[in-house]
């Protein structure tokens, strides 16, 4: 048998990857095609609630609700922290369920209502009870988590108006404090809902 025909490993690599590259040109053409038709139009000028107040805005399809909040709406008491849904500086309320902004697609609010930190004060700007709470048990060290964990305790007492201070901890154990400030948290939440005078 002459070196020409016999069959190596060498060879038969090359065969295996000359006849799959081949095999593979077929599909090349196809997904070519495929890529080349316009994908379907996604809406980018969005109506949302936020606040109350229909608010028009236009969204990049990959946009985060914290994104849109702080850089197209100005509604900068929504901090980025983690910026991956883990410290919570980003919570809102979404139909008054806490979710983090910066893990929430802006398009995926459209038909619902958004609460942001500056949703809570009065128009005349009397503070709500949990941010009148907070200052009085001297919650905010620097503040940065404050608004976060304003709003996880407003959702908390929405639906639990009375909590123990061990329901309260689970209620903002989501939200991250940098100054270690917890028990004067769950002392605001004691307070908003009337159990601390």
């Amino acid at each position: 048998m002459s070196v020409n025909l016999r069959l190596t490993r060498r060879r038969f690599i090359k065969g295996v990857i000359y006849s799959s590259a081949a095999a593979l040109s077929g599909a090349g053409v196809y997904l070519a095609s495929a890529q080349s038709r316009p994908a379907a139009a996604v809406e980018r000028l969005l109506s949302i609630n936020v606040n109350g107040r229909t608010r028009r805005v236009d969204v990049l399809p990959q946009e985060t609700l914290a994104h849109t909040l702080r850089y197209k709406l100005e509604l900068t008491g929504t901090k980025l922290g983690c910026n991956r849904g883990e410290c919570g500086a980003c919570t809102v309320l979404i139909d008054d369920v806490t979710n983090y902004a910066c893990s929430t697609l802006t398009h995926s609010v459209k038909q619902r209502a958004v609460t942001t930190i500056e949703g809570l004060q009065a128009a005349d700007g009397q503070l709500h009870s949990v941010q009148q709470a907070f200052l009085d048990e001297l919650g905010p060290q620097c503040g940065f988590c404050t608004p976060g964990q304003v709003l996880a305790t407003v959702a908390l007492l929405k639906s639990n108006p009375r909590p123990t201070r061990e329901e309260a901890r689970e209620a903002l154990a989501g939200n991250l404090c940098r100054c270690g400030a917890y028990d004067h948290y769950l002392n605001g939440v004691m307070r908003a809902s009337g159990q601390l005078s």
